[in-house]
This record gives structure tokens, C-alpha cells and sequence, in this order.
């Protein structure tokens, strides 16, 4: 297990051993009738997703269905559960939801091996289930992303059963397939070709996630037909996975190559052909170049979390690193702290033990810098890694923090949940916030409340990043709509100097509440007190 790339690293051994003994491991071919499976074609017909483009700014909030809500008690989180904590998300701010795989999946945990890109995960419900969701999220101006995983499939997906049944079945090309195993390949400290009774198969990630091969006009066509199915039922867009890794041509070429460009470009054309949709890539290794508008059009900022942890503890050179990520990146850059894989690291209350004014510099950072920020589910509340016993990745993808959990349960379910809760479940979850309104919770609430008020701060380009030491100001512009940013990560007081202001503008307090109104001079200069640790916004208004 330690060789699998991190985020396929499961808790459970015993389950992977039970799960590659029933599937062969990378054997030999099939026997007994094949599989059946859906590759009809699908024509475009857009039923309608969010009414307004507006909710594509954010905040979005990453859902592990399994983790997040049980409805029925079998100690998983399912699609019935998520829909019963739409309120509280709406209440949260969120505008939209990144759903990680809700497709049937062979592994029943991460979602990450498809074994149908037309239906719901077993556990998670039905697709009138997930109809309803859409319904009652879009009800209250929620829209719903869900994670679709173009690069590879599961070993049980019939398209491979079919694939690797012989070397003259019909699917064979369908995936990526050489006579023999090949030498001299390393990714990610395995060599990805697994050898059969007819010929050897690429699976970059893990034996059990055979690669589609991407050079297929059939391939993309079914990717297509797929994402239209969903599309067509009111999806309002798409993560895709892994779309660094979707081509491959050497072992020393196996990832960003020119042809990843070519599939993705035509996978945003077609989303783009539906309105008010969004669409944004993983892409760790090369974040900014699948932003590009001839590509993806949206990436997750990798690296960029990393800067605004560390100006977060007080780090100069991150605090530099920070002001400058955004101002040189791409438009389309989704921001974020932490996520569902540890290679993206730790939960962020982990990664800053517990040091809540670290705490909330980051999230504000995250929140009123980039132009779509990401949450973790549980990020509002402080949610730690999990419990002692939990490793890799499992401990990221803990059940959600909504009660104490003094019977077990956590408010997330009635039964006995799937795996052990977070390790500061008894302080840090929702009941205990909510009454508080000096907790995470609402601190949360409140600042993206602020920048839900201020189209500037949502959707507006970002200038004149000035860092100093421990202190960082910015602009957002949109229109006449002008906002000040200014922070100071150090831990004594300081002030910022500002420069590149309207002559004599006002600079009216926006947080923290109760602040002090000042003003630029005539050469559109003003220096910003601040205590340690502290932000502060402004309003910037002309004389």
C-alpha cells in the first residue's frame, strides 16, 4: 500500500487485499458471459441549471457524500442526508457544491474507480434522489459540481471486463494496452503496465484504475455522451480528475502533454454549450496551464495553499509568495486550504495545531483574495483530521462534526457510522458553534456574508498587491467598485502602507466591525494600522 499514489492509501487493508484477490490484481483475462453496460449516444438538451451565472464566484464547498449526512442508518452518508443539510449550507453562504464521485464505484469509498458513468453510487441513493437534490439546491441558488473522472475507470467497470477479455474483443482500444510489460516506467514508485494472459494494461495510479486511452475518437465520444447525461438533467458543471495524466508518450512524458490540452479544450466547448456552467481541473503539477481558456478554464491554485498557510504562521517569504500568486496566475484559479487528499495536505486545523487566529487569517485570505474560493466540508467548524487509528487519506474523510458525538453518532447518523469521527469532535462541531457568535462557525458566516455583499470582492480583477514583511494589501475592482484589503500576519501590531489609491479617496471600514474610517492623501497614499494578527476591509470611495 505504501507504493499506491497518496490518495488511493486506504485505512482499511484488509479491504484492499479482499478487493484485489476478487478482481485478479491485474490477471488474466475474463471468463463467463461479458458484462453488458450504456454507451448510447446522447444529444444535447439543457433542462436548465441555475438560472444565473452569479453562484459560479462562490464560496463552493467540497461534500463527501459518505462522510457528510446519513438519512437511513446505515452508517453512511448518502444523497437524502446532503439534501436534509441544504439549509445549513445556504445558511453558510455557499453558493455552490463540489460533490467527490457519486457515480457507482468498484472501491464503495472515494468514488475514484467508476464502474458506471450513468448511474448513483449504491449507498448514496438513486438517480431520483440526486434529481432531488438538484431541485432543492438550485431552490435555494445552490448549484451542484459533481467530480467526474475522465483519465481512468475501475478494473469491474464492463467497459475494461470487456477490454481485457482478449486482445480482438471489440473495446480492446479503449484502453491502453502493450503486448508485453514494458521497462524503464515509473510513476509514482510503481511501474503502471500490469501484465495479463493477452497483453498488459496502463494504470498510472493504481492496478485497479485501468487508464482510457484518450487517443480514441470512441473513448471521447462516451465521455461526452456522459457528461451530457448529466448535463441534460441539470448538473450545473464538473471537477475532473487527474487531467495532468491523461495522455501518455515515454516514461519520461507521462503527464501535461500537449494532447491533455486538445481533450480537455473540447470538454470545455461542451460544457460551455450549456448555460451558467462551470467547470475546473486538478491539475497539482501544473495548476496555472490548465486555467487556460484553451483548456480547462478553471484550475485549483496548487501551491498556493501552501503560501497562504505559511504567511498565515507569520512567514515573510510566504507572506510575498501569497500577494503575488494571484497577480500573476491566469484568470479561472480556484483557491483553497485543504481537501479530500492528503499529497494536498493535512485538514487545516491540523496543519495550524489548533492556532485559531491562524486559523481565521487563512480563511480569509482563501475567502477575499481569489475569485472562487473552495471550503473543505467541516473547514467552517475547525473540523480536525481523524480520530488516532485513522491514516492516509481516510483520516481526511471523516464522518461530518455535528454533534459532540457522546453517543457515537455525531449527529450523523443513527447507526453505527462508517468510520471514526474527527479527533476534536467533542469541541469543535456545528451544535456547540452555532450559539456562539465568537466561534469559527461564525466568523465564517459573517465574512462571506462581507464578500457576498460586495461584488468587488466576489467577482472583480485584482491589483496592486504589496507585501512588507508580515503585512500584505490588495485591491478588487469591479466597475466603480473599488475594495481594500489589508493584512497583518505578524504577531505585533503594524501598518500598512498603501499606494495607487484615488487622490483623497475615503476609505470606509467594512470589517472588522466598529473600525475606523481614514483617508488617502492627494497622492493616493494611506497607512492602515493594524493589531497583530488582525485584517481589515474597506471600502474605497471616491471624493
Amino acid at each position: 500500500m505504501s507504493t499506491l499514489h497518496p490518495r488511493f492509501r486506504r485505512l482499511a487493508a484488509f479491504s484492499l487485499a479482499l478487493l484485489l484477490a476478487a478482481c485478479g490484481g491485474g490477471g488474466g483475462g475474463s471468463t463467463g458471459p461479458l458484462p453488458s453496460f450504456d454507451t448510447s449516444a446522447v444529444a444535447a438538451a439543457d433542462a436548465g441549471g441555475m438560472p444565473n451565472a452569479d453562484w459560479r464566484a462562490g464560496p463552493f464547498a467540497e461534500i463527501f457524500v459518505r462522510g457528510y449526512q446519513d438519512s437511513d442508518g446505515d452508517g453512511i452518508g448518502d444523497l437524502k442526508g446532503l439534501i436534509s443539510r441544504l439549509d445549513y449550507l445556504k445558511d453558510l453562504g455557499i453558493t455552490g457544491l463540489w460533490l467527490m464521485p457519486v457515480t457507482d464505484s468498484q472501491d464503495h469509498d472515494h468514488g475514484y474507480a467508476v464502474t458506471d458513468y450513468r448511474g448513483i453510487e449504491r449507498d448514496y441513493g438513486s438517480l431520483a434522489d440526486f434529481d432531488e437534490l438538484l431541485r432543492q439546491a438550485h431552490a435555494r441558488g445552490i448549484g451542484i459540481v459533481i467530480d467526474y473522472v475522465i483519465n481512468h475507470s475501475a478494473y469491474d467497470n464492463p467497459l475494461f471486463v470487456n477490454s481485457r477479455a482478449a486482445a480482438d474483443n471489440p473495446f480492446r482500444g479503449w484502453y491502453v494496452w502493450q503486448n508485453s510489460v514494458p521497462s524503464g516506467w515509473s510513476i509514482y514508485g510503481n511501474n503502471p503496465w500490469y501484465g495479463t494472459d493477452n497483453g498488459a494494461y496502463f494504470a498510472g495510479f493504481w492496478s485497479q484504475m485501468p487508464d482510457f486511452n484518450l487517443r480514441n475518437p470512441a473513448v471521447l465520444a462516451y465521455h461526452a455522451d456522459s457528461l451530457r447525461f448529466w448535463l441534460n438533467r441539470g448538473v450545473d458543471g464538473f471537477r475532473f480528475d487527474a487531467v495532468g495524466n491523461l495522455v501518455e508518450n515515454g516514461p519520461a512524458a507521462w503527464e501535461n502533454q500537449p494532447e491533455n490540452d486538445t481533450v480537455m479544450n473540447g470538454v470545455r466547448q461542451l460544457v460551455a454549450g450549456y448555460a451558467n456552467r462551470y467547470m475546473v481541473c486538478e491539475a497539482p503539477a501544473a495548476p496555472q496551464r490548465y486555467a487556460a481558456n484553451d483548456t480547462c478554464g478553471g484550475s485549483f491554485a496548487f501551491g498556493q495553499q501552501g503560501n497562504v498557510i505559511g504567511a498565515s504562521a507569520g512567514d515573510t517569504a510566504s507572506v510575498a509568495d501569497t500577494a503575488d500568486y494571484f497577480n500573476t496566475a491566469p484568470a479561472g484559479m480556484a483557491s483553497f486550504l485543504s481537501n479530500h487528499d492528503s499529497f494536498a495536505g493535512d485538514r487545516l486545523w491540523d496543519q495550524m495545531i489548533g492556532n485559531t487566529a491562524e486559523y481565521r487569517l487563512a480563511a480569509a485570505t482563501n475567502l477575499l483574495q481569489g475569485s472562487t474560493p473552495f471550503i473543505y466540508y467541516g473547514e467552517e467548524i475547525g473540523m480536525a483530521n481523524g480520530a488516532s487509528g485513522l491514516s492516509g487519506d481516510p483520516r481526511l474523510r471523516t464522518p461530518m462534526s455535528w454533534t459532540a458525538g457522546n453517543t457515537g453518532t455525531g449527529g450523523f447518523t443513527s447507526g453505527r457510522p462508517f468510520r471514526a469521527f474527527s479527533a476534536n469532535v467533542a469541541m469543535n462541531n456545528v451544535a456547540a458553534q452555532q450559539a456562539d457568535p465568537s466561534s469559527l462557525l461564525a466568523f465564517y458566516k459573517t465574512l462571506i456574508a462581507l464578500r457576498k455583499s460586495r461584488p468587488s470582492l466576489m467577482t472583480g480583477s485584482y491589483h496592486a498587491p504589496r507585501p512588507s514583511g508580515a503585512v500584505m494589501s490588495f485591491t478588487r475592482s469591479l466597475g466603480a467598485e473599488k475594495t481594500l484589503v489589508v493584512f497583518n500576519y505578524g504577531r505585533s501590531a503594524a501598518s500598512a502602507s498603501v499606494a495607487g489609491l484615488p487622490a483623497n479617496a475615503t476609505l470606509q471600514p467594512l470589517w472588522p466591525a466598529g473600525g475606523t474610517a481614514t483617508a488617502a492623501d492627494a497622492g493616493g497614499n494611506a497607512g492602515i494600522p493594524l493589531a497583530r494578527q488582525s485584517f481589515a476591509v474597506f471600502a474605497v470611495n471616491p471624493p
